[in-house]
């Protein structure tokens, strides 16, 4: 299996244009769909049939920013199964310091201290995607030593992020209920 940034003849990035990725994804639509291979030897359709289930993975992966970014960090071997994804200590306390704030709602329920605990978490998401965006931006242009360092920063972010998500779920619980 092709990566997928060679698949889409792309240069692998966090940051990508949209409207060409569309415009390829729709390109290689008419070009693998098995329907133009009906009469084919069925080894040839068999092939399209993998080409276009390649296709179809690549443009869902690529066209969602979190996906590719998952995506990316795996091709790479930083994101481990149960592994070594670890997240720094400050903002482990931080976030043990909410999931405090959400206990303390469970027992007594509070709409003010919800709405607190929901800017808190937005405000911490905000300023992570602020200081991670130069890094995707520049992403591209780097080699080496900057880009493995880049990626282990994109890689905290991610894990942070997927951190906060879990945290803002809790939230949207608990605002479902009240």
């Amino acid at each position: 299996m092709e990566n997928y940034f060679e698949f889409y003849d792309i240069p692998e990035s966090f940051i990508l244009d949209e409207k060409a990725l569309k415009n390829t994804y729709y390109k290689l639509s008419r070009e693998y769909h098995p329907d133009f291979y009906a009469n084919e030897p069925q080894e040839k359709q068999q092939e399209i049939l993998q080409m276009s289930t390649q296709h179809t993975n690549a443009y869902r992966t690529l066209s969602d920013p979190d996906l590719r970014m998952q995506y990316i960090l795996k091709e790479h071997g930083l994101l481990e199964e149960g592994g070594k994804n670890e997240l720094p200590g400050d903002f482990l306390m931080d976030m043990m310091d909410i999931n405090e704030e959400l206990m303390e709602l469970e027992f007594d329920f509070d709409a003010a201290k919800l709405h607190e605990i929901g800017e808190k978490s937005t405000g911490v998401m905000a300023e992570l995607e602020n200081d991670i965006l130069p890094v995707l931006q520049r992403y591209p242009e780097l080699h080496g030593v900057t880009k493995d360092e880049a990626l282990q920063q994109v890689k905290t972010y991610y894990l942070k992020k997927k951190y906060l998500l879990r945290i803002q779920e809790s939230l949207s619980k608990f605002a479902s209920r009240s």
